[in-house]
């Protein structure tokens, strides 16, 4: 059975601030538990106009404050932006508050560019190189103390706060295979390592005391409507997002526009359906045969559903679509 899961970045929209931006991520989260999704995850990105998820942690506490059910964790923290501790803590806090709830997902990018990567480092040296270590101190902080351990995490101690690796090439599935950890691949936006990383992670696998077999969960880009012209009019906001970022003119997200994807040079066009390889797009019946054709492609356990739609309404519609075709896209009638 294939579980879906939403990923938010809180979207700050053109005609918007991030106080808004916040409120819907809470609506749409309690409209998620209620479609049956398993979990809601919120990513940490810095120095991005567009996106209200900077402060990661304390949406969390926000989105499972105003929910009772669904996971709700990182997707990721960018560890090499943080002293392992400090992320123990964070989740060791949000874990006691919301016990059996909290996800967390560990990435090794900075989620930011790099004169904003400088600005957030814990010291001069820190080094993305040095996550592997940094990931094993992280889980050492969770775990039952050693004899003589000096440093402890308080909330954190002896907590089950269930950790994944996020990547977005092979070095995240060869270290979450080492680790026996759960594995989420960035498809969503990187698609070209894909099948690769699956390979390298599901073949590599060592159970571990957290996961006893490999567990592979996927981003896709979900932009669902009434209609195939309404969701490919939807799509476009994130097209232009794609577009803005790579011409280096990153911002709000824009709202919809007509033909937007023809208006493109043929370059763009390449790269945008290079970026967004892994989405279906279009009415009820065009998603849910594009969604099951990814899920048998990759044998994926899990999707993490993307959809960065510029109208808060319009974006509960895509999901509230996605999630009534659950049971279909698990075979059953």
């Amino acid at each position: 059975m294939t579980a879906l899961s939403v990923l938010d970045l809180s979207p700050i929209t053109a005609d918007g601030c991030a106080g808004d931006s916040l409120r819907n991520t809470l609506d749409l989260a309690q409209h998620a538990e209620h479609w049956g999704y398993k979990r809601y995850w919120l990513a940490e990105h810095h120095n991005m106009a567009g996106i209200a998820s900077a402060a990661t942690a304390v949406v969390i506490g926000h989105v499972a404050a105003g929910t009772k059910t669904i996971r709700v964790g990182a997707g990721g923290v960018m560890l090499p932006n943080h002293s392992p501790l400090v992320i123990a803590e964070q989740f060791g806090t949000l874990e006691a508050l919301f016990p059996g709830r909290i996800d967390l997902g560990l990435g090794r990018a900075p989620g930011s560019d790099q004169a904003t990567a400088y600005a957030l480092r814990r010291n001069l040296h820190a080094d993305v190189d040095q996550f592997p270590n940094d990931v094993v101190e992280l889980m050492s902080y969770f775990g039952e103390a050693e004899p003589g351990q000096q440093i402890h995490a308080y909330p954190g101690r002896g907590l089950d706060v269930p950790i994944w690796i996020l990547g977005s090439s092979l070095f995240g599935a060869q270290l979450a295979a080492s680790l026996g950890l759960p594995y989420a691949f960035a498809s969503h936006f990187a698609p070209d390592q894909m099948l690769a990383a699956i390979e390298i992670y599901r073949t590599r696998f060592r159970p571990s005391a957290q996961l006893s077999k490999p567990y592979v969960m996927l981003g896709f880009n979900i932009f669902a409507a009434d209609t195939d012209a309404q969701a490919n009019y939807l799509a476009s906001s994130m097209q232009r997002a794609f577009v803005n970022l790579r011409r280096g003119t990153p911002g709000k997200l824009q709202a919809p526009a007509d033909n937007f994807f023809q208006s493109l040079s043929l370059s763009e066009q390449s790269l945008l359906q290079n970026i967004m390889s892994c989405s279906a797009i279009g009415g009820p019946d065009a998603v849910l045969e594009k969604t099951q054709q990814f899920i048998a492609k990759t044998g994926a356990d899990e999707l993490m559903i993307t959809s960065q739609i510029y109208d808060h309404s319009a974006r509960l519609r895509s999901y509230e679509i996605v999630g009534a075709m659950q049971k279909q896209l698990n075979g059953k009638d």
